[in-house]
């Protein structure tokens, strides 16, 4: 699945990063805590949350991320989007609550990578 296909399926709007949407990915996953991701996750391509802070792009960059997806409409600021541009991470908005996007995602194929 590209970051695009993600994009379509959440009908997200693309915060930036828009020349990586045709990057492939194949896993993702789903948290608001920060310390979780980095303690269980491998693996995973695209990062879901509400939450929006800085932490969240510096943690999809130390987990090698190519896409963070902030859902309930959340918008981040200019230095979190400062952050992600520096980083080459795309930045996707959509409306839908995490669990509604994660199972849209997880409908279309998306899967969660490994976790340890």
């Amino acid at each position: 699945m590209t970051v695009r296909e993600i994009q379509e399926i959440l009908s997200a709007e693309v915060i930036c990063g828009e020349a990586f949407l045709d990057r492939e990915v194949h896993s993702a996953c789903g948290s608001d805590m920060m310390s979780d991701v980095l303690a269980y996750v491998k693996e995973q391509a695209v990062l879901l949350s509400g939450l929006v802070n800085p932490q969240v792009v510096r943690t999809a960059e130390m987990m090698d991320m190519q896409c963070i997806v902030f859902v309930r409409g959340k918008q981040p600021d200019e230095s979190i989007v400062g952050l992600a541009r520096d980083r080459d991470i795309v930045l996707l908005t959509t409306k839908l609550p995490m669990f509604a996007a994660c199972g849209m995602l997880y409908e279309k194929g998306l899967r969660g990578g490994a976790i340890q």
